[in-house]
C-alpha cells in the first residue's frame, strides 16, 4: 500500500498539492461526489458533519467524478459554484479524476483496496461512496455510496479515528 498522504493531487482551484496537505493530517472522509445524481443531496449531510468534527481532527475531501452516468459534466469553476451556492461547502474538492479503469486516480488505486462492510474490495459502484482515511493516512473503513453521513455505523467509525 503507498502511502496515502504522501500521494500527489489537484485542488478544484487548480494547485497542485497531496492528499496528507489538502485533509491537514486529519482523519478524513474521501467520497467521489457528482452534481447530477439522486444522491447529491447527501452533500447537505456531508457538509453538516464536516463542519460538526472539523474542531475533533476531522474533514470531508470530495472528488468530483464523471464516470457513473456522466452525473458531473461541468468544469471545475461550474462544479465550485454548484457545491457552494446549492449545499454550502466549504470541505476541500480536488479537481475531476477518475475512479475506475486504467486511469484511476492514484488515491483511489489505495482507497479501492479497503474492503467494505461485506468483505468486498475493488471498483467504486457508484457515485457518493465513501472512504475513510485516519489522521495516518491509513484507510479504515469503507461505505458504499447508499450509506449516509447520518448512518450509525458510519458515525461510529468516524468517532473512532477522531484526536478528541
Amino acid at each position: 500500500m503507498s502511502d496515502l498522504n504522501e500521494l500527489g493531487l489537484t485542488t478544484l482551484a487548480g494547485e497542485e498539492t497531496t492528499f496528507g496537505r489538502l485533509t491537514g493530517g486529519k482523519a478524513a472522509l474521501v467520497v467521489n461526489v457528482a452534481s447530477q445524481c439522486g444522491l447529491t443531496p447527501q452533500y447537505t449531510a456531508l457538509e453538516e458533519l464536516h463542519k460538526e468534527l472539523s474542531g475533533r481532527g476531522f474533514t470531508v475531501v470530495g472528488f468530483p467524478c464523471n464516470q457513473f452516468g456522466g452525473q458531473e459534466p461541468g468544469t471545475n469553476t461550474e462544479i465550485q459554484e454548484f457545491c457552494s451556492t446549492t449545499y454550502g461547502v466549504t470541505f476541500p474538492m480536488t479537481d475531476k479524476v477518475e475512479v475506475n479503469g486504467p486511469d484511476r486516480h492514484p488515491v483511489y488505486r489505495t482507497l479501492t483496496g479497503q474492503a467494505d462492510a461485506e468483505g468486498e474490495a475493488g471498483d467504486v459502484q457508484w457515485n457518493f461512496e465513501k472512504f475513510l482515511v485516519d489522521p495516518a493516512g491509513q484507510v479504515v473503513a469503507r461505505f458504499r455510496p447508499g450509506i449516509t453521513p447520518q448512518d450509525p455505523d458510519l458515525r461510529a467509525a468516524v468517532e473512532s479515528v477522531l484526536q478528541g
